[in-house]
């Protein structure tokens, strides 16, 4: 125990010594850029960024066949290419033309008329879900022009986090349901807790064999340093109005009933999660995958938590044939200010994280 507290100590001193030398960086920057005569009050806005990946596809592939052409061959090829450049951009232009006045009559596409469109967005999730801000501004652009016919694609990679971000998350997604628009989650690596009640939304869901898929249940954890602050005679008070405004604390003293108080709300949490899967996923037997364990991709498709097996690769590919395919992203600017503050963010969380592993590691191996 002693070594224990001894190690923790030592951590919370590096943390905090770090933590105080970014500050002392942040404030420089602040005072510099108010004594350079610019004002910046946060984020100054961003941008839609669209890759057709239909292009990108092609553009690999003809890099890939030039290298196998000699020089007479590769002239001709250049030669060739060029001329279709320049009856594409007269083409490109006349399209322009053409959906300028689709657009004057209320209609608004990006791909060629009678083809269909695939919108493909990512989503790599954190524990507070930071990555649902640019999602909700990538779903509200696309929805601007997207057919009912048209389909878009959610490239989802998360391990959960906290319940108010993912439960927006997903009602991000349910805008697209609401539109009649097809809503496709792919998941390659983990989507669980928080990640599989954002997919769950989706018209269809396809996973890699080897994905981590479930984990439909509600975890909280704190720590209590009442005995330690007892210990060295240190009181702690915590004045509440509401009989549970506060049910386990960090350092009073937890009571049996505030314990109780605590599971019941997480209970209540559960059963919303579970009522919230039932519904988009009606084929599912609820009780027996809401138990918080995770299955691999090729076992969640046999208890019908996912549809397919398969890549995003494999999939986007094959849509690559018959559809024109667009990744859309939301490119935010920030401010030199945010962009320190989100790296100290970052270390500091990292530093958090490996010290938590490095503990749990020792605990484990020491038996």
């Amino acid at each position: 125990m002693t070594g224990l507290l001894a190690e923790y100590g030592l951590f919370l001193l590096k943390l905090l010594t770090f933590v105080i030398a970014i500050v002392a960086v942040v404030a420089v920057i602040f005072m510099l850029s108010r004594g350079g005569g610019r004002h910046r009050s946060g984020s100054s806005g961003g941008h839609i960024e669209i890759t057709n990946m239909n292009e990108s596809l092609d553009d690999m592939s003809d890099a890939l066949q030039k290298m196998n052409l000699d020089t007479a061959q590769l002239k001709l090829i250049l030669k060739q290419e060029k001329a279709e450049k320049k009856a594409k951009a007269k083409e490109e232009k006349k399209a322009a033309k053409e959906a300028d006045k689709r657009r004057g009559d209320g209609e608004t596409r990006i791909s060629e008329p009678g083809r269909k469109s695939i919108f493909v967005v990512d989503f790599d999730g954190d524990i507070r879900g930071n990555a649902v801000n640019s999602l909700r501004k990538e779903i509200s652009a696309i929805l601007t022009t997207a057919k009912a016919e048209d389909e878009i694609v959610v490239r989802l990679e998360s391990g959960g986090g906290m319940v108010t971000s993912y439960g927006l998350g997903a009602s991000q997604l349910e805008r697209v349901s609401k539109k009649g628009i097809p809503l496709t989650v792919c998941i390659d690596k983990v989507a669980a807790s928080g990640g599989y009640m954002m997919a769950c939304v989706a018209d269809k869901i396809i996973a890699a064999p080897f994905a981590v898929v479930g984990s439909i249940g509600v975890v909280a954890q704190i720590p209590n340093f009442h005995r330690l602050l007892k210990e060295y005679n240190v009181d702690f008070e915590l004045l509440t109005a509401g009989k549970f405004k506060r049910t386990l604390t960090v350092f009073g003293e937890n009571t049996d009933e505030a314990r109780e108080k605590f599971l019941e709300d997480i209970e209540i949490i559960h059963e919303q999660f579970k009522s919230h899967v039932k519904q988009h996923r009606s084929v599912l037997d609820i009780e027996e995958v809401a138990t918080g364990e995770t299955w691999s991709g090729s076992d969640a498709v046999n208890r019908s938590m996912v549809d397919d097996l398969l890549t995003s690769d494999e999939y986007l590919m094959r849509a690559c044939e018959t559809a024109d395919v667009f990744e859309i992203k939301y490119k935010e600017k920030k401010n030199l200010l945010e962009k320190v503050g989100m790296a100290a963010q970052t270390t500091i969380d990292n530093t958090l994280m490996t010290w938590l592993e490095r503990l749990l590691k020792s605990r484990y191996l020491s038996g």
